[in-house]
């Protein structure tokens, strides 16, 4: 493997232009100047205003270890070097642009030079793991009053468990991002960056309410908080985000939570409470699972969304509150009006802006990118990199981009499965063994209870087909007919369905290949569908 150190120019103890400066130590020259430590590459970090003095220690490495190549980077430690945040910020941003490959090369973090402030932070990112390597240190050895220019080093191999709550405070990741509402994830689907742009253009323009549709997982409640960041960041949005799942609203309680009550309005109540209507007050109120709340809450929040104004428990006047809606749903509210359980009414004033999230599986030209997210993720909550070795991350997306592999649980199971091997894998590098398990682990997850089949192979036909099929047609018929029911539209099954192939053709018409492969089993979308 190659070895490369990463280290910083120290403004003092590099210094020296004139031929003395080789009569004394300088810490970032004596470091290549042990027969015993050859290195291929030296990355020499400095502030701007030490590039003259960068170059001539760069100048002189090249001197005393040709086979070495350095390369200069400028880091901006601001006003105050001595400030960690800042310090620490700077090195940080610079280690999360640098292409590391632990695979190939060894990494060696310089940690003499710099203050205080700046050594500390390098320990951390160290801990951390945003700076894959070891840590080494060089010194001076004198002998009377001669100094030896070259001086000893030593690898410091120490456990820093305590500073991994500092290490938390300040490794968060500063996303560079084009897209607020994608958190920086690169999206590549076309349909859902249409969809996204298309959101944050009337997040920004309206305060009207918003329906967010979609399977369970799909990132509804995830979205609904970036629109009110977005709104609270360019749109002045004074209030806070209140968040809610209506499906946990039964009984008596539901109004209350909803709208508040008054002291005395039924046992129990012993105290006024405000309710989640007054709490989101100039802010944004996401009610998730919408069709899971009653009639007579659905009535009363009509009258506050038409009104500003409502009825608490118990009250006699009414009060304000001037909100803003996002409602979610993995229903077909449609359907809940035609069965009564759902207001119409209701359903039009919410209805106004309505978008589709699409599940993970219709998306999966999305999963490298979102897995990319997920690590990220992974590594600011815990303070600590995680990433794929080249072998494993292979084997995870031929797995996960698979058409077959359902994803029954969205951006939740993804989320779950890098938690898992992050945090089961040796120093964060999240190996083949590591994925292996996960795919196991994950395969019996969706599993149907009391089959020992996979998800695909127990899919029910329903009687929808003669039993006189081959095992192999049944699997795949079986997979074909549970897409389609899941489906809004026989182009959305066809583009989840053909979503690798679609890709290496001209024209895309996955209807019409959807239509021609139901049809050389007497079937049609909707005959699936029913």
């Amino acid at each position: 493997m190659k070895r490369v150190a990463i280290g910083l120019l120290g403004s003092k103890l590099d210094s020296g232009f004139d031929a003395r400066r080789w009569d004394g130590w300088r810490p970032s020259v004596s470091l290549f100047q042990h027969e015993e430590l050859l290195f291929d590459r030296f990355e020499l970090l400095a502030e701007r205003q030490f590039d003259g003095l960068q170059e001539r220690v760069a100048e002189d490495v090249r001197l005393v270890s040709p086979e070495t190549t350095v390369v200069k980077h400028f880091v901006d430690f601001g006003r105050d070097p001595w400030d960690l945040a800042t310090v620490y910020g700077a090195l940080h941003d610079w280690a999360r642009g640098y292409d590391f490959d632990p695979e190939k090369e060894e990494y060696w973090i310089h940690i003499t030079t710099g203050t205080h402030i700046a050594q500390i932070s390098l320990f951390l990112l160290v801990e951390a793991g945003f700076l894959p390597g070891k840590l080494v240190q060089t010194s001076p050895r004198t002998s009377g009053r001669v100094t030896d220019p070259k001086g000893r080093y030593a690898v410091i191999d120490l456990d820093l468990s305590k500073y991994d709550a500092l290490s938390t405070r300040f490794a968060k990741d500063v996303a560079e991002t084009t897209d607020f509402l994608k958190s920086g994830i690169a999206t590549r689907s076309a349909g859902f960056n249409r969809l996204i742009d298309r959101i944050e253009q009337v997040a920004l323009r309206s305060q009207a309410p918003v329906l967010l549709t979609g399977p369970t997982g799909a990132g509804k409640s995830h979205l609904a908080r970036r629109i009110f960041e977005l709104r609270k960041q360019r749109g002045g949005m004074r209030g806070s985000f209140v968040e809610i799942n209506c499906a946990t609203l039964t009984g008596d309680t539901a109004a209350s939570a909803l709208f508040g009550h008054v002291r005395g309005s039924f046992t129990g109540a012993q105290k006024d409470r405000p309710g989640l209507l007054r709490e989101a007050d100039g802010g944004l109120l996401f009610l998730d699972e919408i069709g899971e709340l009653g009639l007579d809450e659905q009535a009363r929040l009509l009258r506050a969304l038409e009104d500003k104004t409502f009825l608490p428990v118990g009250a006699d006047k009414p009060v304000t509150s001037d909100f803003q809606l996002i409602a979610g749903t993995n229903r077909d509210l449609r359907e809940a009006v035609a069965s009564g359980r759902f207001r119409e009414d209701l359903l039009a004033r919410i209805h106004l802006w309505t978008f589709s999230l699409p599940s993970l599986g219709q998306r999966r030209e999305d999963i490298a990118p979102n897995l990319d997210f997920e690590l990220e993720r992974f590594s600011r909550t815990h303070g600590r990199q995680a990433s794929f070795n080249k072998e494993a991350r292979q084997a995870f997306l031929k797995f996960a981009e698979a058409p077959d592999t359902p994803w029954s649980g969205n951006f939740r199971d993804l989320n779950a499965a890098v938690t898992r091997m992050a945090t089961l894998a040796p120093r964060g590098r999240i190996r083949i063994e590591e994925v292996e398990e996960e795919i196991g682990r994950l395969r019996e997850s969706w599993q149907r209870p009391g089959s020992t089949a996979t998800v695909v192979e127990s899919a029910d036909l329903g009687g929808l087909v003669e039993e006189e099929l081959d095992p192999f047609d049944r699997v795949q018929l079986a997979h074909v007919v549970a897409v389609c029911r899941r489906s809004r539209s026989l182009s959305e099954a066809g583009r989840e369905l053909f979503a690798v192939s679609r890709t290496k053709r001209a024209v895309t018409n996955d209807a019409d290949r959807l239509k021609k492969y139901l049809a050389k089993f007497e079937l049609d979308f909707e005959r699936c569908r029913g």
